[in-house]
């Protein structure tokens, strides 16, 4: 049985108004309570999760409404560049009043390449490509929108295609953690495969694209909370 925090405080105000003995134990008549060992017996328990699949905000076919619907939250795209608070204030002035970039012949290639490489990724990993826009469990401004997602045996991963011209040689690069780690946070994924294509002049030098697990790091989450939050605030009051 679940007890509320008005409940247990309820409870807690009728003991705590019981009449007091000339040592300060409350009693009712016949039992006497000590103050230092009083502790509540009914435990709290916390809501259970909303599932992920009740948590989309926009399926992204309409690109219009995907894009408004981002433009009002922190997204990992966001997150990517919140290495420190020193960047908190330019992510929310970028979110208020957009950005000149739009995009360049890297970007395009991205865009072109990643239907292939998510088929890649479904027939190697069975991940389901995906452009729903996602909220948090409690947080309806904080959005993901992972690029494919899998289920097995009740537990969510993630996958994330990326492609690039630079060899990974220290594993994924530090900005690309952070979305992993926020679109974890976001679904309530345990892992991302994390899946990239490096080409040169936008030929891919590989047949198939490399790929890396990347597990969970609830203190990373905590710190990247932290910082989306700034910058939610900071929006509010218009950087």
């Amino acid at each position: 049985m679940r007890l509320t925090l008005s409940r247990m405080s309820a409870r807690l105000s009728c003991i705590w108004s019981m009449p007091r003995d000339a040592g300060g134990a409350a009693h009712d008549g016949g039992v006497s309570i000590a103050p230092s060992r009083l502790q509540p017996t009914l435990a709290l328990f916390d809501e259970p999760p909303v599932p992920y699949r009740d948590r989309v905000v926009t399926d992204g076919s309409d690109r219009f409404a995907w894009l408004r619907a981002r433009a009002r939250g922190v997204t990992a795209t966001d997150v990517a560049r919140l290495s420190s608070s020193a960047a908190v204030a330019g992510v929310a002035m970028d979110k208020l009043l957009g950005t000149r970039f739009g995009g360049n012949a890297y970007t395009q290639h991205g865009l072109d390449r990643e239907p292939a490489i998510a088929r890649w990724t479904a027939s190697v990993y069975g991940m389901r490509p995906s452009a729903a826009l996602f909220h948090a469990d409690g947080n309806r401004d904080h959005l993901a929108t992972p690029d494919g997602l899998r289920e097995r045996d009740g537990i969510l991963e993630l996958c994330e295609i990326k492609t690039t011209v630079r060899e990974w040689r220290r594993g994924v690069p530090r900005h690309y953690l952070r979305q992993v780690w926020w679109q974890q946070y976001v679904l309530g994924a345990e892992r991302t495969l994390v899946v990239w294509e490096r080409h040169e002049d936008f030929v891919p030098v590989r047949a198939d694209p490399e790929c890396r697990w990347v597990d969970r790091d609830e203190s990373e989450i905590h710190r990247l909370v932290v910082l989306a939050d700034e910058v939610l605030v900071a929006m509010r009051r218009g950087a």
